[in-house]
Parts: structure tokens; C-alpha cells; sequence
């Protein structure tokens, strides 16, 4: 990436310039998802992952009163696999899949014509601004898009809080560097006090935003959004930043625009941030229980009667990515937003 600036930027804005630059943003420019891109994502592992999702989005529809129109929003949706898949799978349903009005929220224009090639045969439309929704409830779905969204990131230091800062002066040499900041102002903004007992703090003022809007949408139309992404639930937070190039961990601040940005969400900071929302609530698991318990072994075994050995023992392999707990199966943390009138629990039952 050309770097035609003389000045330092704050992380989030940085990351920002990386990954959607208009130009030469990561996002902007190629499909970064499968084997030949830079990472995979769970609908592109098996369909399976995106089969379970299909039948979670029947039973949440129903737990809102199966509504005679509804709206699924997929945020960012990759190269559209699992959108793909939840329509074929909907349409089993008949009852669900004529009241469904399918969308999809994506950033990058590129990203865009990659998912209507992809999904060409199906009736969606694509929206840049979720707030310019209609008034029916809506069910949003969030895989691996939080974590695509830049962060701002701040240390805590004997004098005071700093926030990091991306000096892109040298563009040969591009390094890190800090400023004080007046952490008061920022907890007055963001209305709670998010450095109390931390040392470091990571957030997503766009994820936030994201949040708002959802929330307030839930709040007045009903719906809910369930988050699939990697994650944490510790209160206390950590540094996570981190690039990944050709499937393999690369440094920030080298191969800007060629190399995806992200972080690991701190999953008791969105609850927090919702718990001000006063008639929703959230639920909270991983994936490897929340697939499990949504039946995927089950689906698997099903599917797997009706064909070959060799691919009967690909298929296991590749659930076992999904839930098992040193891969996905913990990493990956589920969450669902919704109505607290709403008692739905389905996927997250506890032990």
C-alpha cells in the first residue's frame, strides 16, 4: 500500500485506512476467505456449520411469535457461503423461508460482487446502511464481523492513561507511537466506566456504534442478533491485536493493505455496553456447545450414511475443527442479543 501521509493516526483510524481503503484496503481488493486466500471461516469448512445456523434462525422466528414478515440480516458476509446455504436450507421450511425477507450489510464493493456471483439464483438484497430498515422484527447474524471492525487501543501508565497511535511518516519504517489522553471523557461518552480494574483497554467505537443501532432496532421492532467470533470473557482485557497473511500471523505495521487486521472481542465488554439497554438481555457460550446442542454431531451422522468412507471421515474432520476445544470449539464464543421478555434459550442451554 502507497502511504501518502505525513502524520500519525489513531489504531482505529489506521486500521481503517488498511483494510477498507477505497483503493487498496485489504477488503477492497480480493476475497481473502478458503484455502487460497488468507483464512477460513466456519461456512467454508463444512456447510453443516451454516445448516445448524439455518435451523436456529426457525426456532428464534418462532420464539417471536413466527411473524408474518421478518427481516435476516447477515452482517458481512464473507463470499456469501453461508447465506448460500441458510436460503437452500430455509426453503425446506416453507413457512419460515415465504415470510423472510433475506439481506445482506457489506463494506467492500468487491466483497459485494464476489457474494452475488455466489448467490445469483437467490432473492436479497444488499444494504449499506442498516439503520434505513423496514419496521419488521429482524433477525441479524453476525459471523466473524466484529472482529473486522478497527479498534482503538489504550495503555495504562504511572502518569495516566495513552492511547496508541500508528506514525506513518517513514513509510519504510512505520511504528507505533503514544499519546496522553483524558480517560474521563471517553467513559463520559461512552456512558460506563470501562477502565475500572484494567490495565489495558481494546475497544471498537464502529463496533459500538454497530451495537447502538441493533439494539435500538431489537428494542423497537423486536428480533435479536446472535454473534459467532472470536473471543474472551475474562472482565479484565488484554492486548489481542494481531495480522494474518497466507494463513499465517504477520506484523501490524508490515504489508499494510495485503494483510487482514483483527482481535480477539472481549465478550463481557458487548455485554456490558448492552446491559444498558434495559429491556434486552444476552446469553453466552461457546461454539462447541452451542453446535453440539443445536444437534450438528446428529446432522453429520445423517449426512454421512449416504456417502463414501473417505469423505464420511473428511466431514468428521472437519466438525471436529468446529468444536473441538483446542481448535474452534472454545476460541469461538456465541452470543445472543435479544428481548428480555423473550426466554428463548436454544443452543444455550446450560450444563
Amino acid at each position: 500500500m502507497k502511504i501518502s501521509r505525513s502524520t500519525s493516526l489513531p489504531l482505529d483510524k489506521f486500521i481503517e485506512l488498511a483494510l477498507y481503503d477505497k483503493n487498496s484496503g485489504y477488503y477492497m481488493k480480493k476475497n481473502p476467505f478458503g484455502e487460497k486466500g488468507d483464512f477460513i471461516t466456519a461456512p467454508n469448512i463444512t456447510r453443516l456449520f451454516s445448516e445448524i445456523i439455518a435451523i436456529w434462525v426457525i426456532t428464534f422466528w418462532k420464539s417471536i411469535g413466527s411473524p408474518k414478515k421478518f427481516n435476516l440480516l447477515e452482517l458481512g458476509a464473507g463470499n456469501g457461503e453461508m447465506m448460500k446455504v441458510i436460503t437452500h436450507t430455509l426453503k425446506n421450511f416453507p413457512e419460515c423461508f415465504s415470510t423472510c425477507n433475506f439481506m445482506i450489510h457489506e463494506k467492500s464493493d468487491f466483497l459485494i460482487n464476489q457474494q452475488k456471483k455466489n448467490l445469483k439464483s437467490e432473492k436479497i438484497s444488499w444494504i449499506k446502511n442498516i439503520e434505513k430498515i423496514n419496521s419488521d422484527p429482524t433477525v441479524y447474524l453476525a459471523n466473524e464481523f466484529f472482529d473486522a471492525i478497527p479498534i482503538k487501543q489504550f495503555f495504562k501508565k504511572k502518569e495516566g492513561w495513552v492511547e496508541r497511535f500508528v506514525d506513518l511518516k517513514n513509510p519504510k519504517k512505520v511504528e507505533f507511537k503514544e499519546q496522553k489522553i483524558n480517560i474521563k471523557i471517553l467513559e463520559k461518552n461512552l456512558n460506563f466506566e470501562i477502565s475500572k480494574n484494567q490495565n489495558i483497554i481494546e475497544y471498537s467505537p464502529s463496533a459500538f456504534k454497530y451495537l447502538k443501532i441493533i439494539c435500538d432496532i431489537i428494542q423497537k421492532n423486536n428480533g435479536g442478533i446472535l454473534i459467532i467470533d472470536y473471543g474472551y470473557l475474562n472482565s479484565k482485557m488484554h492486548e489481542t491485536l494481531q495480522a494474518v497473511n497466507n494463513h499465517k500471523y504477520s506484523n501490524v505495521l508490515e504489508n499494510i493493505g495485503d494483510s487482514d487486521i483483527t482481535y480477539n472481542i472481549n465478550f463481557k465488554l458487548f455485554q456490558k455496553f448492552t446491559n444498558q439497554f434495559h429491556n434486552l438481555s444476552s446469553l453466552i457460550s461457546n461454539q462447541k456447545k452451542f453446535l453440539t446442542s443445536m444437534g450438528i454431531l446428529q446432522r453429520a451422522e445423517i449426512v454421512s450414511k449416504s456417502i463414501p468412507f473417505s469423505k464420511k471421515t473428511d466431514l468428521f474432520y472437519r466438525i471436529k475443527r468446529l468444536i473441538d476445544e483446542k481448535q474452534m470449539g472454545e476460541l469461538f464464543k456465541v452470543m445472543l442479543i435479544k428481548k428480555t421478555k423473550n426466554k428463548f434459550k436454544t443452543g444455550f442451554q446450560i450444563d
